[in-house]
C-alpha cells in the first residue's frame, strides 16, 4: 500500500492564477488550522479550571451552597457534602466517580496532552505562514515580470 507524501511543486514554474489557487489552498489550511489551535486552547482552559474547581472542594468548603452546573447555562443551588470523591466527564456524556487526586491527574494529563497538540499545530501554522510568503513574494515576482512584459511589448 503505498503512502500519501506530499508533492513538491516548484512555484516558479506555475502561472498566475494556478499560483492564486495555491495560495486559496494555503490560506483555508491556515484558517482551518488557526481553528482547530483557538478550539485546543479553549479545551485546556476548560480542563484547567477543572483542575482549580477540584481543588476548592476541601473542608473549609462542606456543607455550602454552592452553584451546580446541570447544563452550560442552567445551574442549581446544592451542598458539597463528599470531600474524597468528585464526578468526572470523561467524554461523550459518560461521568465516573474519582477521587480528587485522581481527578486532578486525570485533567493534569488532559492539559498535557493539549499542550503537546497546540506546540506541534503552532509548527504547522509557522511552516504554512513561511510557505504563504514565499508563494506572495514569487507572485510579486511573477506581476513584476508580467508588467515589464506588458511595458516592453507597448513600446
Amino acid at each position: 500500500m503505498a503512502s500519501a507524501q506530499p508533492q513538491q511543486i516548484n512555484l516558479s514554474e506555475l502561472d498566475l492564477p494556478q499560483l492564486a489557487d495555491v495560495r486559496r489552498q494555503l490560506e483555508d489550511e491556515l484558517s482551518h488550522l488557526s481553528n482547530s489551535f483557538t478550539q485546543l486552547k479553549q479545551a485546556q482552559a476548560k480542563f484547567k479550571s477543572c483542575m482549580e474547581n477540584v481543588g476548592e472542594v476541601k473542608q473549609e468548603n462542606k456543607d455550602k451552597v454552592i452553584l451546580v452546573p446541570l447544563t452550560n447555562s442552567l445551574y442549581v443551588p446544592g451542598k458539597l457534602c463528599d470531600l474524597e470523591n468528585v464526578i468526572v466527564d470523561v467524554g461523550t456524556g459518560y461521568f465516573v466517580k474519582k477521587s480528587r487526586t485522581e481527578a486532578f491527574k486525570h485533567y493534569e494529563a488532559k492539559v498535557e496532552f493539549i499542550r503537546s497538540n497546540v506546540e506541534n499545530l503552532q509548527e504547522m501554522i509557522q511552516k504554512k505562514q513561511e510557505n504563504m510568503s514565499y508563494l506572495v513574494n514569487v507572485m510579486q515576482m511573477k506581476l513584476q515580470e508580467q508588467s515589464a512584459a506588458s511595458s516592453k511589448a507597448s513600446k
